[in-house]
């Protein structure tokens, strides 16, 4: 379900309270261990904590009119998720996550872009405080552009903003 709505507040209101629990705690303990630098944004019709483009200009190399993304919450239609950019371009990071999770005896239902739940009960909200305090600014940076950097659509994407670096400058 992608809401549609422009504050985080908005989309707070438009849950059903059950979720509206779930998605808030969740937040605070993002908010309590998040980085200096990141900040607080409705992209995509989710809660996003994100690179701002005063600090990377380049964005989010699929869409770089939209900040670089970090961390995100959603209610989806059949769960709610919660989105760590820097878990899933980190080998070490994602093995260190999944061994945390599952000390606490919780059940890990993992995809390849997110970890669903249906309570908060289901989840340790202090590993996902640790993985949000894991990577300040700098660090998911350079992170991020060394695993885009090995990737097939590196040289496309390097080459359009080198094109648009040209076009701005003129």
């Amino acid at each position: 379900m992608q809401s549609k709505a422009t504050t985080v507040a908005n989309y707070l209101k438009e849950l059903p309270p059950d979720r509206r629990e779930a998605i808030s705690a969740l937040r605070a303990v993002i908010l309590k261990n998040l980085p200096k630098g990141y900040e607080e944004v409705m992209q995509w019709g989710m809660i996003g904590y994100v690179v701002p483009h005063s600090v990377y200009p380049s964005g989010y190399h699929c869409q770089p009119d939209q900040p670089l993304p970090y961390v995100s919450v959603a209610s989806q239609k059949n769960h709610m998720a919660f989105y760590g950019m820097g878990i899933y371009m980190d080998e070490a990071q994602c093995k260190w996550f999944v061994e945390a999770w599952k000390k606490t005896g919780k059940k890990l239902d993992m995809g390849k872009s997110c970890v669903r739940f249906k309570k908060i009960e289901d989840v340790p909200l202090e590993v996902i405080g640790q993985a949000v305090k894991r990577f300040p600014m700098k660090k998911y940076i350079a992170g991020y552009e060394a695993t885009l950097a090995q990737t097939k659509s590196a040289k496309k994407v390097s080459k359009k903003r080198a094109k648009r670096g040209k076009a701005a400058a003129k």
